[in-house]
């Protein structure tokens, strides 16, 4: 008898994991750079709360059928860029989500007295800071327009309206000095 109720047991065990898996589906994720395969990170929400995350091009993740909505982030770039996306997951089916950025890459060279310098450059974009730079350091982010905030010892030099654009390597340089008046 002891051995028919635990048989009992195990049967219920693996009808309800075999309903619960049928009432999942799946979602997929790829992310891509200026058209090329990158790395990336998929966040899945649902009324606000996150429900899961994995590395986009992994396995697909499991989760409830349901509507989420997916932020894609791409990994690396200085202002870690996000895409958000509403994604319906069915139950036994494969939900694909990808997104493709358009970055390129901002180097700012500071120089003092023409000779090269030890400085440091913040990132800005809409008023925010994206980031720091040191001088000579490049740093991976969205294709935009940014405001450079170069400085060297206690001098500073803005320089506005930088446009980094798609698969661009863009190079600043700011002199400070007397060849530079500073």
């Amino acid at each position: 008898m002891a051995r028919f109720r635990t048989l009992i047991a195990v049967s219920t065990l693996l009808v309800a994991s075999s309903v619960q898996a049928a009432a999942n589906g799946h979602v997929r994720c790829q992310v891509t750079e200026n058209g090329k395969a990158a790395q990336g990170t998929l966040l899945l929400s649902q009324d606000g709360h996150e429900v899961a995350r994995a590395a986009c091009g992994s396995d697909a993740l499991s989760v409830p059928a349901g509507e989420y909505v997916a932020s894609i982030q791409l990994d690396g770039a200085l202002d870690s860029p996000e895409a958000r996306k509403p994604v319906t997951v069915n139950a036994g089916q494969t939900a694909q989500v990808s997104n493709d950025f358009a970055t390129g890459t901002l180097e700012v060279r500071i120089q003092n007295d023409g000779r090269r310098a030890a400085g440091m450059a913040q990132i800005l974009r809409n008023g925010g800071k994206v980031g720091t730079l040191g001088s000579g350091v490049s740093g991976h982010l969205s294709a935009g327009t940014y405001e450079v905030v170069a400085r060297y010892r206690d001098n500073e030099q803005r320089v506005a309206n930088v446009v980094v654009k798609a698969g661009e390597n863009r190079v600043v340089n700011v002199a400070f000095g007397s060849a530079s008046g500073k």
